[in-house]
């Protein structure tokens, strides 16, 4: 190993053998020296090691998130798909809990599945989009659709409390 100092990154440390996707969870919270607080939660829609989505799927889902999470809770700051495509990372000014998020994930997921157009999801150009032509609806749905019919738990390691 070199002599390069990294931090810990708490992701890193998540044991991602023992997580069950889809699921919502809060990484933590840091505040500001002025108090600010801010949240970063864990939206991981399929498992680990054993699903991704594709890149126009996830690109399509993180365009339409950005857009219809804003309408559902008050504080997103982002919503950034993990490299490895099993979800996102969603910052939120503020605490809200994992309850409000899970259900703004679960109404916008529908969304995506039943009711947004083509018309609808916004960053689709090249003046508004550093990979315009990666996008896919068609995926969107069929992966929203197949986390709803999972559904999202409220804790990474136990689907038995489903939002």
């Amino acid at each position: 190993m070199s002599d390069v100092e990294l931090a810990e990154v708490e992701s890193f440390s998540l044991d991602h053998t023992k997580v069950l996707a889809p699921y919502v969870r809060l990484i933590g919270v840091e505040h500001g020296p002025k108090g600010d607080a801010i949240s970063n939660y864990d939206i991981r829609l399929v498992q680990p090691n054993e699903q991704e989505i594709p890149t126009g799927g996830l690109h399509t889902i993180e365009h339409t998130l950005a857009a219809l999470l804003r309408t559902r809770f008050d504080g997103l700051i982002d919503i950034s798909p993990f490299g490895c495509r099993t979800g996102f990372h969603l910052i939120a000014w503020g605490e809200p809990t994992p309850e409000v998020v899970a259900a703004a994930i679960k109404a916008s997921l529908e969304d995506i599945a039943e009711r947004i157009t083509w018309e609808d999801v916004p960053g689709t150009e090249a003046v508004s989009c550093g990979n315009y032509r990666d996008h896919s609806l068609h995926s969107a749905r069929e992966w929203a659709r197949a986390v709803l019919d999972r559904g999202i738990s409220l804790d990474a390691f136990d689907r038995s409390r489903i939002a």
